[in-house]
């Protein structure tokens, strides 16, 4: 009979039931079939969040907290609105700039985190060099078509440390596709330490830096972190 109920289990994809069902003590018979079926529906969404968390390739944050004193939000914006993802709803772009070290890539990853945990969602992360490799690369070989649709199913897609490199020429190019498919459909985060009209030292084309910022600015948030390196206040202090 275990060898019938590992076959079914198997046809019907079920993982935790087959393996568990022996522990499982109940009262009656209903009570026994919810708590088997919700154990399965509970392990379902575990191996679901978890594969979610790898697959966005967010940096790892360790416990830390988030310190939001030297942030400047643009007015009416709360910490939930970023932290609960209600930006995706509207396709909202977020854009934040400062300082090296100063949280932006904290606090994108501290978002994708949360949205991934509460709501499920796609979410992936990349410094813009890293992206701008795989794009070539993926081209290079005949299969660019493939990593583009894979971006195009996610609900937001982080890009870290825009203007730490200049791209060449079709590198810039590429990933003006990716934000033009973005565009109106779901959300991008991008981090800089460069002001808009700097943007063109990163590009290399004026046409194509106003093309790539004309697409991120028309429905999106600028957020401003004026406060001081903290990975320099952190050194400072570790060395009193």
């Amino acid at each position: 009979m275990h060898d019938d109920i590992l076959n079914y289990a198997k046809r019907l994809k079920l993982s935790w039931i087959p393996q568990h069902y022996q522990e499982v003590e109940a009262q009656s018979q209903q009570e026994f079939l919810l708590k088997l079926v919700e154990a399965e529906v509970t392990q379902r969404e575990e191996k679901k969040l978890n594969q979610l968390l790898k697959q966005s390739t967010l940096p790892t944050v360790n416990g830390e907290t988030f310190i939001w004193n030297d942030i400047q939000l643009p007015s009416g914006m709360t910490k939930d609105f970023l932290l609960q993802g209600d930006f995706l709803e509207h396709k909202t772009n977020l854009i934040f700039y400062g300082g090296v070290g100063t949280g932006k890539t904290f606090l994108s990853t501290l978002i994708g985190l949360t949205i991934i945990r509460t709501q499920a969602k796609k979410v992936k992360f990349y410094t813009v060099a890293s992206l701008v490799n795989a794009l070539l690369e993926a081209n290079n070989n005949g299969n660019l078509g493939k990593l583009m649709k894979q971006l195009s199913k996610l609900d937001l897609l982080i890009l870290d440390e825009l203007g730490y490199i200049p791209l060449h020429k079709q590198g810039g190019e590429l990933l003006f596709q990716v934000i033009s498919m973005c565009y109106e459909t779901r959300s991008i985060i991008i981090t800089t330490n460069l002001q808009f009209g700097q943007w063109n030292h990163v590009f290399g084309d004026q046409i194509l830096t106003e093309a790539v910022v004309d697409r991120l600015i028309h429905h999106s948030h600028l957020l401003i972190f004026n406060g001081e390196s903290h990975r320099y206040k952190q050194s400072i202090l570790n060395s009193k």
